[in-house]
């Protein structure tokens, strides 16, 4: 399930390496306590926290309210564990940018390592990248990925940009509770900020959801044909109306009928049935 969102702004440029450094060794200190004293399955449910995810970029040392605590805080602990994954229990996957896309190969490499199949965790990366890109159309792009897994199970910090209002979102999940990607899979919405969105992934979108299934079954031919027959309404730009807008027939009959039943006054005229009636 999707435990949280965090919106964040935007802030370009990285962390000094000498901080970076710090922040490396932090996190891998942080991260060694929490799997001694709770277990690495502690690890997954408080990276899946955007409080707390927020708060251990702080203690690494990092821009409080910035967009880049997400990226520098997660490579950070994917550096700091570096090593020491087969001791804690604890693989991590993914990154920022370029290394983002990298996430399904390193995570084969780990399960291969292992013995395992690495295809459901494979998928899981991918479905969570696509329901917060894609099903969840927020305006937020995905330029940040990182998955966190142990046992089969898993966690992703992911993160978009909106170059529009200059904010950062933050996307938090959890494989535990995870009952379908596709229907409700967010188990709480952090924000500040509301605005329109395409949520296909809301309980009352079954519909939506069933008739674009739907239509992919159909022949390509079919759908081009429906979608060219469709009626497209083109406004034009400007604001005052003049000749080109306005179509004879159509005026004709406004006059015909004004004609033979003369208004008395504007709000009659206004009152008057047919092509003229507001009502």
């Amino acid at each position: 399930m999707r435990t949280g969102i965090a919106n964040l702004p935007l802030h370009g440029g990285k962390a000094p390496r000498w901080l970076f450094q710090r922040m490396t060794r932090l996190a891998r200190e942080i991260t060694c306590h929490l799997v001694a004293e709770y277990g690495s399955r502690e690890v997954l449910l408080r990276l899946a926290d955007p409080y707390w995810f927020q708060a251990f970029g702080c203690v690494l040392g990092f821009d409080w309210h910035s967009s880049g605590v997400t990226t520098t805080a997660c490579g950070a602990l994917k550096e700091g564990i570096r090593g020491l994954e087969q001791e804690l229990g604890l693989f991590a996957a993914g990154g920022k940018g370029a290394a983002s896309r990298r996430t399904p190969a390193q995570i084969t490499d780990v399960c291969e390592a292992l013995g395992r199949d690495p295809a459901p965790l494979v998928q899981a990366s991918k479905l969570s990248a696509k329901v917060d890109n894609t099903a969840l159309q927020d305006g937020y792009q995905l330029y940040h990925h990182s998955f966190f897994t142990r046992d089969g199970q898993w966690s992703v910090v992911q993160q978009g940009m909106n170059d529009g209002n200059g904010m950062a979102r933050r996307y938090h999940w959890l494989s535990e509770g995870l009952h379908s990607f596709v229907v409700e899979p967010h188990a709480a919405i952090c924000c500040d900020r509301r605005q329109a969105s395409l949520n296909l992934v809301d309980r009352e979108s079954e519909s939506a959801r069933e008739a674009i299934t739907e239509i992919t079954r159909r022949p390509d031919r079919e759908v081009a044909k429906t979608l060219a027959a469709l009626p497209t309404l083109e406004m034009p730009r400007h604001h005052l109306l003049d000749a080109a807008d306005i179509r004879p027939g159509q005026l004709r009959k406004v006059l015909l009928q004004t004609y033979e039943r003369p208004p008395r006054d504007f709000q009659e005229l206004l009152a008057t049935p047919g092509p003229m009636s507001l009502t």
